[in-house]
């Protein structure tokens, strides 16, 4: 039996979401602060740079998260590697390489509360069940998941568009249901979301932070031809083909 005073219920720390396991708090204001930093930390909480922080309630559902992203824990909750077997070592040491995530991500268990590390960035949670059971991840978005979640390394389309677009050619793809918490650079209320059915979106830049793991992503030249694409004053453009969502963070 435990109890956390002067937390959740501070008057400072508002909670701004929750889903499943997860909740989100943030920090109102940075009272932890001397005189010479006082002005620069008022101003940075008129603009919404605050500290956020993931709250998990274990008791819900088992939650893997981003190694060295724990803070503190109480209660009933034990950290293990997650790990079912050399095989699954060796794939995850694969799909770790490939994406540029850690290779093992804890699972925690139990039925305590999980506190993650602080953050300026905007915490989404997202559930799969309204992407259809899969989403595919920009580099570095991914904080933590339920644990009933699969991970796998999702390939490009064409190799070599990847290549030649400065890109990688592998992001991390999570499937299954429940929920996803996600780190982005963007507040949800500058988020654009793309539906796309039997359609195509073009995006020059790296704009997109999630989409679909029915989408199929590929690079490509903006214009029919070197020529065209000249003209455009484009060049390579990220393109998502087929039926799905694209989750856009135009002004990061």
């Amino acid at each position: 039996m435990y109890r956390i005073k002067n937390f959740m219920e501070n008057d400072d720390v508002n909670v701004i979401d929750s889903l499943g396991a997860f909740s989100v708090v943030e920090y109102q204001k940075d009272l932890s602060v001397m005189p010479e930093t006082a002005m620069e930390a008022y101003y940075a909480s008129q603009m919404n740079v605050r500290k956020r922080q993931v709250v998990c309630d274990v008791a819900k559902a088992n939650v893997t998260v981003q190694a060295g992203a724990m803070q503190w824990m109480v209660g009933d909750v034990k950290a293990t590697t997650g790990l079912k077997g050399v095989g699954d070592l060796f794939g995850k040491a694969v799909r770790g390489s490939v994406t540029g995530e850690s290779a093992i991500k804890p699972e925690y268990t139990g039925s305590g509360t999980l506190v993650l590390e602080p953050t300026y960035k905007h915490i989404l949670l997202v559930d799969l069940d309204d992407w259809n059971g899969s989403i595919v991840l920009d580099d570095g978005l991914f904080l933590a998941c339920e644990a009933t979640l699969k991970h796998k390394a999702v390939m490009r389309s064409n190799f070599s568009s990847a290549v030649a677009g400065n890109e990688g050619l592998f992001n991390l793809g999570i499937q299954g249901r429940g929920v996803v918490c996600l780190e982005s650079p963007c507040p949800r209320e500058e988020l654009v979301e793309i539906t796309l059915e039997k359609d195509v979106l073009k995006v020059d830049g790296n704009f997109a932070i999630a989409w679909s793991g029915s989408l199929d992503f590929t690079v490509e030249r903006s214009g029919k031809s070197l020529i065209g694409s000249a003209a455009s004053g484009e060049g390579l453009v990220n393109v998502y083909r087929g039926t799905g969502k694209v989750l856009l963070a135009p002004v990061r």
